[in-house]
């Protein structure tokens, strides 16, 4: 309990909070989170869409995804979920965007770990157009957080009739009492290379911006989080230039979002590497209904890129890597190619 005390201390002077005789049991803090599930499938193909990738996890598939390694693989999303946040709160995350997840019956399974069941985590989930059968989802604690409504919004490119990628999941509801959003995206890749792709991706950005600030124009009060894996570093065009991101909080201007994954990313920090190289594509951002030293209401505390040890590669060629469910098609009984991110939000009780 002292260890706890301390960190919480440590986390409030960290942005500036001047709290006299500051005590951890005084403040509510609860844990936001987004992981990206690399590849989550099952065994089964799905006959009522078209998925490229459905085929090859299956038993007979290029990945040989048998139940074996369906169910270890669930095992290990749920035991790193299980640990996100917990020294803030330990019921760990009230609410978790998630990406490359196949269909609810995945979802499903995961939440019913033994890891997890006891959080009774709820889902809200609708079947996207991409064309890799993969989707985004968003899961929730409701003792912590009740939805009232939501919806899925597809990405449309005006000259390719024939793009599809991962909709944008926007579900707005109460977080303890609280008016808020919840916006989860998986931006298209790098695919063809990274300038080439880039146009896919500022689009995506574009529709984001465009919900968010008819999200803050309905409800000017409202908290809106969001979440995802861009595809994108925090300084990337996409980003800083469409999304309309900050680093700084204290020097945003009207209609900015703040990105507190911004001074990670440029401290070295990465959720994902390639070539020895560390991108930070996960990222959170927030309006600034969510900023501030009036913690009469929940604010932002603290980003978070989250990792432990058995969730690393610990030799070999990719060594410090994440460490990943395949290696050049070889089963490595991993977690994921990316570490999940979280942000700490706090107030008074």
């Amino acid at each position: 309990m002292k260890l706890f005390f301390t960190s919480i201390v440590l986390i409030l002077f960290t942005i500036h909070i001047t709290i006299a005789q500051t005590n951890a049991k005084d403040y509510k803090f609860i844990n936001i989170g987004f992981y990206n599930l690399e590849n989550l499938f099952d065994t089964i193909i799905d006959s009522d869409t078209n998925k490229i990738l459905t085929e090859e996890f299956t038993p007979k598939g290029k990945y040989k995804w048998d139940s074996k390694k369906y169910w270890t693989k669930i095992e290990n999303m749920a035991r790193v979920i299980s640990q996100i946040g917990i020294k803030v709160n330990p019921d760990g995350l009230a609410v978790l965007g998630v990406s490359e997840i196949e269909n609810e019956n995945v979802l499903k399974d995961l939440v019913s770990n033994h890891y997890l069941k006891n959080r009774h985590y709820k889902i809200v989930h609708y079947e996207s157009n991409d064309r890799r059968g993969i989707d985004v989802a968003l899961l929730y604690q409701e003792k912590y957080f009740i939805p009232e409504t939501s919806k899925s919004i597809r990405l449309k490119i005006a000259d390719k009739p024939d793009f599809r990628t991962r909709d944008q999941l926007v579900v707005s509801g109460k977080l303890d009492g609280e008016d808020f959003n919840f916006i989860v995206n998986h931006w298209p890749s790098r695919r063809g290379g990274e300038k080439r792709s880039l146009p896919y991706r500022i689009a995506a950005a574009d529709l984001a911006k465009s919900i968010i600030d008819s999200l803050q124009n309905a409800n000017p009060n409202a908290k809106t989080i969001l979440m995802g894996d861009l595809n994108d570093d925090p300084t990337s065009p996409s980003v800083k230039e469409h999304l309309k991101t900050a680093e700084n909080y204290k020097q945003m201007k009207k209609g900015m979002l703040y990105n507190p994954f911004e001074s990670l990313y440029k401290k070295g920090k990465g959720t994902l590497a390639y070539r020895d190289v560390w991108d930070l594509f996960d990222q959170m951002f927030l309006t600034p209904t969510l900023l501030g030293n009036d913690l009469s209401n929940y604010k932002f505390i603290k980003p978070v890129v989250f990792h432990r040890p058995f969730m690393i590669q610990q030799s070999g060629r990719f060594e410090g890597y994440p460490k990943r469910t395949f290696s050049y098609g070889v089963f490595q009984a991993g977690y994921s190619d990316h570490f999940p991110v979280f942000v700490i939000l706090a107030k008074k009780k």
